[in-house]
């Protein structure tokens, strides 16, 4: 409270100075600004947003987030599912740029916590394998409340070096989340606007229909 009350009292002076005003006394006492209503809500709002983002990552544990975890095939469907966004590795053991993978996905698992970050075995996977046509490997599928969104096929996407950083192959999967949701809010606007030009269209035809209809009445009004 005591440093949002300085901030504040920064925040006053250099507004006073910005406007050129000269106050008889510039010092703002920080016990009037310690009970100000108007702070205190200020405070109360922070400490409830911060419960809910700590309430928030709890949940996202409680779902398997904040680490990079192997399932199995039939546990697969149901990590896919269970989360919103789903970032899963089909690897390979004994192939070399499968663990390259691995230790990169280790390193994003706890930045990102509102994403569940897993690996499965292909071998031991044939069945989803199959059904989402993974031939190469390393495959790293997006899923997107269950859905396939996009997927990295080998390092294609991340100069086709094995020295790639970790924060390039985080930029790839942020892209590529966020070209999918751009994609669907964009959907949803189209969608939107499609049905507000149809009620438009609706309304003028109706305006139309009145006037017509006004026409033909014997009136003697201007």
């Amino acid at each position: 409270m005591a440093a949002a009350a300085r901030n504040y009292q920064k925040e006053v002076l250099a507004n006073e100075k910005a406007q050129g005003s000269n106050p008889v006394n510039e010092e703002v006492d920080l016990d009037e600004l310690m009970d100000d209503p108007e702070l205190e809500r200020l405070h109360a709002d922070r400490i409830a947003a911060l419960k809910r983002e700590v309430e928030k990552r709890e949940a996202f544990k409680r779902q398997g987030h904040g680490e990079y975890r192997e399932v199995s095939e039939g546990d697969f469907l149901g990590e896919v599912t269970r989360s919103e966004k789903v970032i899963c590795h089909f690897y390979h053991k004994e192939f070399y740029r499968c663990k390259i993978m691995d230790e990169h996905l280790k390193t994003l698992a706890p930045r990102h916590v509102d994403t569940k970050f897993i690996k499965v075995d292909a071998e031991n996977a044939p069945f989803f394998v199959t059904k989402l046509a993974i031939k190469t490997l390393p495959c790293v599928v997006l899923f997107s409340k269950g859905i396939t969104m996009d997927r990295l096929v080998g390092f294609q996407d991340l100069g086709t070096k094995d020295d790639f950083t970790t924060n390039k192959l985080e930029n790839v999967l942020l892209r590529e989340f966020l070209l999918k949701e751009c994609k669907s809010l964009t959907g949803m606007l189209s969608k939107k606007k499609k049905e507000e030009d149809d009620e438009d269209a609706e309304y003028q035809e109706s305006i139309r229909r009145s006037v017509r209809s006004s026409e033909n009445l014997d009136s003697d009004s201007d």
